[in-house]
């Protein structure tokens, strides 16, 4: 008997081993997305002081450098220069404010108009959610970037269009998540209970249902972001996207593609950014909904 336990005793101890080894690894798999995330939010708003020129200001003298190299001025080009002399450093700092911005307000507007319309059809049921549903369905059936390309094309290049065109199909998601959950909360016994005491329908949206719908939306914002940044990239890269003046990914990797045997940092750098960004941003989301089903209303 004592001889078997000391024979187990190591395999024990490399099983514990293991294990922690695994829970450290766990552990450090969910800080990497937030720290790098917050990485980004730290430079779209402290841009202008870690770059204090002109993201946008030509110096043909010095364009096409390589990383590391020594500009006119005396200063190093840690990141290398673009085709018109452009620092890359400022093109990547200043590419990440605009990603964020546009994210930012585009999964505002999906979020606020996606749970609003899911909240309507799910709750009230009948006609309402038959016609909500028939318009979400027509939305679905048509690619979120084509219709976002469609729309941007129409109109002149600025911020607000593409906000517009991404956000015309984006808010999809979020109203079909809010609507099947507010389907399965509205027969709850909290709900009914405020329904019989007379709790008009839209106190009971708002106090009732839509706290329980706030978790997983908020893990659908985490995982939208990254996709919406990848169109306003996509959109901007097909040139229909931001105008000139606003330094975007998209751009900087299009102006790039005449470049890629001679000064591929152009469009590797912005490419490498985006997409650390979106895989960082859909991990989070993976994350944030794991936890939602873990610990979800019973």
């Amino acid at each position: 008997m004592t001889d078997d336990v000391i024979l187990r005793a190591p395999a024990v101890v490399r099983g514990r081993s293991r294990g922690r080894a695994a829970r450290a690894a766990a552990s450090i798999m969910r800080i990497v997305p937030i720290a790098i995330i917050a990485i980004y939010v730290l430079a779209a708003v402290f841009g202008p002081m870690i770059v204090p020129f002109d993201p946008v200001a030509t110096q043909i003298v010095d364009r096409l450098l390589p990383p590391g190299a020594t500009t006119s001025t005396g200063s190093v080009a840690v990141l290398g220069t673009d085709s018109t002399g452009r620092d890359m450093v400022g093109q990547l700092i200043y590419g990440a404010r605009t990603s964020m911005l546009i994210g930012t307000l585009t999964v505002a507007v999906c979020t606020v108009v996606g749970v609003v319309v899911g909240l309507l059809a799910g709750y009230l049921g009948g006609i309402a959610d038959t016609l909500l549903s028939r318009i979400i369905d027509i939305l679905i059936a048509f690619p979120n970037i084509v219709l976002a390309i469609v729309v941007a094309g129409l109109f002149e290049r600025g911020v607000a269009v593409v906000v517009v065109a991404l956000s015309l199909a984006g808010w999809v998601s979020f109203a079909r998540l809010t609507r099947g959950a507010t389907l399965s909360l509205r027969e709850r016994e909290w709900v009914s209970a405020a329904r019989v005491l007379g709790v008009p329908a839209p106190r009971i949206m708002l106090r009732h249902v839509l706290p329980f719908v706030f978790a997983p939306v908020v893990a659908l914002v985490a995982l939208e972001f990254g996709l919406i940044v990848l169109g306003e990239a996509g959109l901007s890269f097909l040139g229909i996207g931001l105008p000139h003046d606003i330094v975007s990914w998209g751009q900087t990797i299009a102006a790039g593609k005449a470049y890629l045997s001679t000064a591929w940092w152009i469009s590797v750098f912005p490419g490498i950014a985006l997409a650390l960004l979106v895989v960082m941003t859909g991990l989070l989301g993976d994350q944030l909904n794991s936890r939602f089903q873990r610990g979800g209303v019973r």
